[in-house]
This record gives structure tokens, sequence and C-alpha cells, in this order.
């Protein structure tokens, strides 16, 4: 008879028995794929876990793996979450889109109207329509509104520091020298027919020193804003890695958002005045009347502006860009078929009213 063995001996045997036999011991899991992490399960062995996918921005690229490896900021992971790739760039770039294109297209035959208009308007300097609402006005109007379309491309490609800081304050100024015309334009109507009545103090305001006056004055502050704007938080480039995954929206900040709505706020103040006064003096006799032309354009003019507020502050990315070039477009082609396409048309097609006799009244003549 052998000699007893205890319990707890017989069991050690038994296990290195199995253990020399090869037998495998249990699993509780399969092997975690790439762009997934071992989790462990709660209240079991080390040997179970379940498999987690990796979270956004972050891929596995061997399985078993513990942990995920966070993408670099200008990378995001692939489908599978098994390698980091480019984030796409976001902008309005000729080559990507058709938007800019377009835009450019557009800008180019607006362009190319307002030097028609302009070499119309020089051609025909001498004429009486082309006199009678001041000539010189007529003329920076003119070139304001040609700068105004120029302004656009500005917008357009991929954003740097020096555009940014020029695409707001070009179309800023601008814009405003062009309504400060309109607004001397609207005075000068007003000025005008009040002079015509005997004895009037008017007539020494009749003159290009009121008009010069006006837009130097209105277009002044203007540019004050901006150079206060350009000098205490100026616009900048800017990378948006969060608006939407995978992407890069490479745009302009504007700095200072005082700054920015001090500029629209005061081409929108200059608007509405104009508005107000070319409203008023509608009804002046025709032998002076341009303020019926003024009033439908400014009122264009603010409400593709007023418009434009919530449309700009509603989108993201070059959606927003493609709201600011749509409503330079629309304003800048609404003066200039308001103001400038029935006198053209006039000088043009139908000379004979192009009288002095004709516009002092006297249809007969």
């Amino acid at each position: 008879m052998g000699i007893p063995q205890s319990g707890k001996t017989l069991e050690r045997l038994l296990t290195w028995a199995l253990l020399q036999e090869g037998v495998p011991r249990a699993q509780c899991s399969d092997s975690c794929p790439t762009g997934f992490r071992k989790t462990p399960k709660p209240r079991a062995q080390s040997c179970c876990y379940d498999c987690a996918p990796c979270s956004e921005g972050e891929i596995s690229n061997r399985t078993d793996s513990e942990n995920c490896i966070r993408c670099p900021y200008n990378e995001w992971p692939n489908k599978n979450k098994k390698q980091c790739i480019e984030k796409i760039e976001d902008f309005l770039s000729y080559t990507k889109d058709t938007i800019p294109v377009v835009f450019s297209a557009i800008s180019v035959i607006l362009l190319l109207i307002t030097v028609m208009i302009l070499e119309v308007f020089i051609y025909y300097r001498n004429t009486p329509i082309v006199r009678a609402n001041n000539r010189s006005l007529s003329f920076l109007l003119l070139v304001s509104i040609k700068l105004s379309f120029l302004s656009v491309f500005l917008f357009l490609g991929r954003p740097v520091d020096i555009t940014c800081m020029l695409r707001n304050i070009t179309f800023g100024i601008t814009f405003s020298i062009a309504v400060s015309s309109l607004l001397a334009k609207t005075i000068m109507v007003c000025v005008a027919f009040k002079a015509t009545k005997p004895g009037s103090s008017w007539r020494k305001w009749v003159g290009v020193k009121l008009s010069n006056s006006v837009v130097l004055f209105c277009s002044s502050i203007q540019i004050i804003i901006c150079m206060t704007w350009l000098a205490i938080s100026p616009p900048f480039q800017e990378l948006d890695l969060h608006t939407y995954p995978g992407t890069i929206i490479i745009q302009c900040n504007e700095g200072s958002a005082i700054g920015f709505y001090s500029v629209i706020g005061y081409m929108g103040l200059l608007a509405a005045v104009s508005f107000v006064l070319a409203f008023l003096a509608r009804t002046l006799p025709d032998s002076f009347n341009e303020a019926k032309y003024i009033t439908f354009s400014m009122l264009l003019f603010c409400s593709v502006w007023i418009t434009m507020i919530p449309a700009y502050l509603s989108t993201k990315g070059k959606n927003t860009v493609c709201v600011e070039i749509f409503a330079i477009l629309i304003s800048s082609a609404g003066l200039l078929a308001c103001i400038f396409l029935p006198k053209c048309y006039t000088i043009l097609f139908n000379p004979q009213i192009n009288t002095r006799s004709h516009l002092l009244g006297n249809k007969s003549s």
C-alpha cells in the first residue's frame, strides 16, 4: 500500500499533469482587430476583455492594442481607423470649386459694363444730362463701384493675413465713398431746387465745394473706423479644426467683431440717411430730380445688407464668404443699374431729350 496523499497535493499533481499533456487554458475573448482597443470586463478574469472602437480622432494600427493613438492636428482617421490621413482643407479654391469661377466671371462682366458706362460718361461729359447731376460725383461713383467689383477677388482663393486685412477694409471704404457720393447728389438736388427761388440764400451753396465736402467728410469717418480696427485688432487667417470633423476650415477671423460691425453699421447709416433724403426729395421737379433713382437704389442696398447679416451669422466656412460676395455684387450692380442705366439709355438711344431746354422743363423746344 502506498502512502496516502492529502487532497491539496493531489490537486497540484493533477494540474501539473494536465499542463504537461498540452491542454489549453480558457479564453474569454478573441483578439481585437485594428481600429479597436481592449477594455477589461467588469468582475471578470484578466483574460476576459471587450473590444471598443477608438474614439473620434484616434486610430489603432495593430491587433490587441490596449490604447489608441491620437492623430496629429492636421490629420484624421480613415474609415477603418487604421491610419491617419490628411484632413480636407475647406476654402473657396479655384481648382476644387466652381463657385469662385462663377463669381470671378460675374465680377469681370460687371466690371467691364462699369468701364463702358464710365467711357460713355467721359465721352458725353459736356452734355446736359451728365452735367445736370454733378458729373464729378458721377465719375467718383463709377470708380468706387468699379473698385467694389474688384474687391470680390480678395475674398476668393486661400485666405492669408494680408487678404484678410484688406477684404473688409476695401469694400467698406469703397462702399462708403459710393454711398457718400449718392448722399452728396441728393443734397445737391435739394439745394439746387431751393436755389431757384428768387432771392434764395441757398445759391451760395450750389457748386462742387459742398458736394466734395460731403464726400470727404463721410468717407473720412469710415477710413478712421477702419484704421482704428487695424490698429487695435486686425483680421487674420484662422484654421477651424472643430466645426466639421475631418475638415480644416481656412477662414478669416475678423479680429474685433466691434470693428467689423462698426464698418457695416456706418455704411448702413449712410445708406439710411441717403434713402430718407432721397425719398423726401423724390417729388421735386423733373429738371433736378435724380432722387427717384437714388431712393430705389438705396432701398435695394439696405435690403441686401440687412438680409446679409443673419445669413452671415448662420453660415460657416466658405459659405460665409459666398454670402458676403453675393451681397457685394448685388448691391454694387443695383447702384449701377438704378443710377446709370437710365442715363445711358437717354444718352445713346434718346438723344433728343438730352438738351438744356428739356432739362429746364421746356418740352416743346
